[in-house]
């Protein structure tokens, strides 16, 4: 009979079936290597055993990321009347024990936890978390026998969870086990090797080698202007605008045209105020965004590229109002997480879904200059010679961001 559970999933269960489960339990290690599978059967099992009438907690990032990345997932492992949750009430029933459900990032949470008497907790991402919370949630895991588990991806060495943890995870009462993505048999082998050729840089050593590295040198190493600059422009398509908006700093807007899935920046407006010593009105950035839309067609004529949106970060609240005034173009707000942004334009470069044209001149100079701060605790490129990185980071985060969250959001999943 074949195995449901694949190697490394079996010696964690192993452990717990012979009683030398830790208090603190972590899964870390790569991308779509089955730890998020066997974590949530693992816990299950566990809460299972436990007496009904103590507290159990779940958390995420968010009661979003939560619901998606793992309360979906549990209740297909054990069924609808194992397990019902309400994300309106924060609260589950788990083998007929009380589950409350916070997200880790509300600013209310580390209050809500902070009475709290637990039994057992489960942390999805647990890099994601701030350090605070996860002490008191750690405090409030103060029952007979009481555990934690949870799953990560590595992150920066400097980050709470490793420094503080990790690295002196002898010193406490923790199990740690790393998962690879070879280690999850049930994966296509080709897809496999497709994966891992879809990260470069601190990413592939963090997602596929489940290394804990610094990120540093250029952000994104695998940009080339051999693969990823082109002198083709698409003949038709879905057009975007994407916008970093500075007024000292630079103003940048590329000009983007969707099709098949696949996205070309064909133009792009780059302009310095602190360079030229000339600041620039929203208005007059309006005019140049009118400017930027135009082409000559075949016979000469003067046109202008019908624009689906404008994706704009919503903190540049003026020149937003701008475009409302005028009302040419309806604004998308954009995502604007820095680091899940690089990850995503990381592998949409790897994969050829995004190209630039080889006009867009400051765009292909920013490639080569953005850089990781390496003198950081935490993952943050140096802010210069990042606005054409910016605009273009909005544009992969929120437009062709339902085929990132494929790659990014990594639940789950064994199979």
């Amino acid at each position: 009979m074949t195995s449901v559970y694949t190697p490394k999933q079996r010696e964690l269960l192993r452990l717990w079936q012979t009683n030398k489960l830790k208090r603190i339990n972590l899964l870390s290690g790569s991308v779509r290597s089955g730890k998020t599978w066997i974590s949530l059967v693992l816990w299950a099992f566990w809460v299972a055993t436990m007496p009904k009438e103590k507290n159990y907690l779940m958390t995420a990032k968010s009661l979003t990321t939560l619901k998606r990345n793992v309360l979906d997932l549990l209740t297909e492992l054990v069924g609808e009347k194992n397990f019902t949750f309400s994300i309106a009430q924060k609260q589950a029933s788990l083998f007929e024990r009380k589950v409350y459900l916070e997200g880790a990032n509300d600013a209310r949470a580390e209050s809500k936890i902070r009475g709290m008497t637990l039994q057992g907790a489960y942390c999805d991402e647990l890099t994601l978390y701030g350090e605070d919370f996860f002490t008191m949630m750690l405090s409030r895991l103060s029952e007979p026998n009481a555990k934690l588990f949870a799953t990560t991806n590595p992150d920066t060495p400097m980050h709470w969870l490793n420094k503080k943890y990790i690295e002196r995870g002898h010193e406490l009462n923790m199990l740690l086990m790393t998962f690879l993505i070879d280690d999850n048999t049930f994966l296509d082998p080709n897809y496999v090797e497709e994966l891992k050729k879809e990260y470069v840089g601190v990413f592939y050593d963090r997602f596929i080698k489940g290394e804990w590295v610094l990120a540093e040198g250029r952000v994104y190493p695998g940009f080339s202007e051999i693969d990823n600059v082109t002198e083709d422009i698409p003949e038709s398509g879905t057009y975007y605008i994407s916008i970093d908006y500075g007024t000292l700093n630079p103003f940048s807007a590329g000009l983007w045209c969707v099709s098949d899935g696949k996205a070309v920046r064909i133009k792009e407006y780059y302009h310095s105020g602190r360079d030229t010593k000339r600041q620039l009105t929203d208005e007059e950035y309006h005019a140049a965004l009118e400017k930027l839309i135009q082409y000559t067609d075949s016979e000469g004529v003067l046109q202008e590229y019908e624009i689906d949106r404008v994706v704009i970060d919503p903190s540049a609240a003026s020149f937003i109002a701008v475009i409302q005034r005028h009302g040419a173009y309806l604004v998308l707000p954009a995502k604007n997480d820095v680091v899940d942004g690089i990850r995503a334009v990381s592998v949409a470069l790897k994969q050829g879904d995004i190209r630039i044209c080889n006009t867009c001149t400051d765009t292909i100079r920013e490639f080569g200059l953005y850089r990781w701060n390496d003198s950081m605790h935490k993952d943050m490129p140096i802010k210069e010679n990042d606005h054409a990185m910016d605009d273009i980071r909005y544009f992969v985060s929120t437009v062709l961001s339902e085929r990132s969250d494929d790659f990014f959001v990594m639940a789950t999943q064994r199979c």
